[in-house]
């Protein structure tokens, strides 16, 4: 065991965190290396590891951290996923390896979440639609998706699979989410007031996608710029659009660099509002006037507020 135990940078290297995070993660979760050689630091094993792949996954996921901790704490030692399992029916209770686990968030999201485990394309895209219909967009993110989301990352932690599943249903959720914007035109006369970006190299798009459909759905008129913007290109886009507010958004905290924050609120167009949207972003080392909101929901308030704030100076 000695010889696979690693040091905290080779850990932080591994997951692509900085070891801050990984100190954090030991000091508020209880998520540390367990292997202690007298006179030596501390090292991680396999096992360590696999829970903190699972945190960085959750995290990245948009879980809170302290719920995230608690799936990782609960997972099964590696060893035992190294060991083939039959493949049994994708009705099998959640421990299963042809489950994707949800958790408590109702019967809707296991019927996703087998119909994921299918590759059911048509029943993913239905059932997604249904649920924007009936609780809208926020409700369908935060009780329906995010929990299968978590569920399949946290499979994948485990066993290295799914990654199939996971391209197929982030797919089927952009769709929904497009067809959403498509069916919610902006009011007339109204420009484009919200500017959504990604952090310069995060991949990672599917939750500004879904503000994107909030956004929409209430009305807000906004510019989605997607996936991997460098921060002199979205500087660019600032300046010729002038947006009210900005919204950037970071999974990871390897693309999580305040330094793009700062930037922005440089700019010679400065945004009434800079909002650092997702979990990659230190949440107690932000510069100062800028917004980290704890959700999607409070990303569209604080969206619709400056729509509002807007509206009625034009009207005064």
């Amino acid at each position: 065991m000695a010889d696979e135990a690693l040091s905290a940078g080779a850990v932080a290297r591994r997951l692509g965190v900085a070891v801050t995070t990984l100190r954090t993660w030991h000091q508020r979760y209880g998520l540390g290396p367990s292997q202690h050689v007298p006179g030596h630091h501390r090292r991680y094993t396999p096992a360590d590891l696999a829970r903190l792949e699972i945190m960085r996954r959750l995290t990245a996921e948009g879980v809170n951290p302290a719920e995230a901790a608690r799936w990782a704490r609960q997972a099964p030692d590696p060893a035992s996923a190294r060991t083939p399992r039959p493949v049994r029916s994708t009705t099998a209770r959640a421990g299963g390896g042809a489950t994707i686990p949800v958790r408590r968030a109702g019967p809707v999201a296991r019927g996703l979440a087998r119909a994921a485990m299918r590759m059911d394309a048509e029943v993913i895209s239905e059932t997604i639609a249904r649920s924007i219909a009936t609780d809208g967009v926020i409700g369908t993110w935060d009780g329906l998706l995010r929990p299968v989301l978590v569920g399949i990352g946290e499979r994948h932690a485990a066993t290295a699979a799914l990654i199939e599943v996971e391209h197929l249903v982030s797919r089927c959720v952009s769709a929904a989410f497009a067809a959403v914007v498509a069916a919610c035109p902006a009011p007339a006369g109204q420009p484009p007031r919200v500017l959504l970006s990604c952090a310069d190299e995060e991949q990672h798009s599917l939750p500004l996608e879904a503000l994107a459909a909030a956004l929409a759905e209430v009305g807000v008129n906004h510019r989605m710029l997607g996936a991997r913007v460098p921060v002199a290109a979205l500087l660019d886009a600032i300046d010729r659009t002038g947006p009210a507010a900005v919204v950037i958004w970071s999974h990871t905290p390897v693309t999580g660099d305040p330094a793009q924050l700062s930037a922005l609120l440089g700019a010679p167009r400065r945004p009434l509002l800079v909002i650092a949207a997702g979990p990659g972003w230190p949440a107690d080392s932000l510069p100062a006037g800028v917004v980290h909101p704890a959700g999607l929901a409070e990303a569209v308030s604080l969206a619709v507020a400056v729509r509002d704030a807007l509206d009625r100076s034009a009207a005064s």
